[in-house]
């Protein structure tokens, strides 16, 4: 219980200081996004998936855990498609001031996940859970980020971008209570760190890496991806997972 105190007051921070930095340094974004991106696609690879396959081995086959990481790879494809607006989508929308409400309130439901997430970590293993929060945490950050740029982009002041970001920071911490109340069965926490693998892999590689690059010199780009996945190398190795 004190892990999970611990990471939804961390995660609540992270998103207000990412939103923050949004509005005072825009200049950066793209270092960060490249830094968050490497760190979403480390733990998917360095944590995530050696862990799905060592719980895994004594219920199914390989290929059915690479079945569920495939699967939850093309799951959050579809609700990144058809639930949550990009911005250059909404550059291009009419009603420019509802489509920012709207971008926003889908990276709050998208931090209401990734807050659900952590919590079922927690189940599976401590040094799992621990490993996903710091990469949430991480994460968390360009979800500030990029919910202050929704209202931004679309004509809002800077007390609308402020109050959607603290929905934004308040949506992990309600995930992780909501997590408290589900129990689930030691044969489906295998499917269930399967899927989380395909959202990272997906979130990473797809949705922050192309994004961080964008319009920029990739050269420190690339650099801050690396140092983000070095960091969630080093964090797996002294977690033990």
């Amino acid at each position: 219980m004190t892990f999970l105190i611990i990471s939804a007051a961390a995660i609540f921070l992270s998103v207000i200081l990412g939103g923050t930095f949004a509005l005072k340094f825009k200049d950066k974004l793209h270092l960060i996004l490249g830094f968050s991106a490497g760190s979403v696609i480390g733990v998917a690879f360095f944590d995530l998936l050696p862990e799905a396959y060592k719980m895994g081995n004594i219920f199914y086959q390989p290929s059915t855990i690479a079945l569920w990481i495939v699967l939850g790879f093309v799951a959050y494809i579809i609700l990144d498609r058809f639930l949550i607006p990009h911005s250059n989508h909404e550059e291009e929308c009419e009603n420019h001031k509802h489509n920012g409400s709207l971008g926003a309130g889908s990276i709050s439901l998208h931090s209401l996940f990734d807050g659900i997430i952590v919590g079922l970590s927690f189940q599976v293993s401590p040094a799992i859970g621990i490993a996903l929060a710091i990469a949430i945490f991480i994460h968390a950050f360009s979800d500030g980020i990029n919910t202050v740029n929704m209202i931004v982009r679309a004509g809002g002041d800077s007390k609308k971008a402020q109050r959607w970001l603290l929905i934004d920071a308040f949506a992990p911490v309600l995930g992780i209570i909501a997590s408290i109340f589900v129990v689930i069965p030691i044969n489906i926490l295998p499917i269930i760190v399967s899927v989380f693998c395909g959202f990272f892999i997906y979130i990473g590689a797809s949705d922050l890496l192309p994004e961080s690059h964008h319009g920029h010199p990739k050269a420190w780009t690339t650099i801050a991806t690396i140092l983000g996945i070095i960091l969630i190398f080093i964090v797996t190795r002294i977690s033990g997972v």
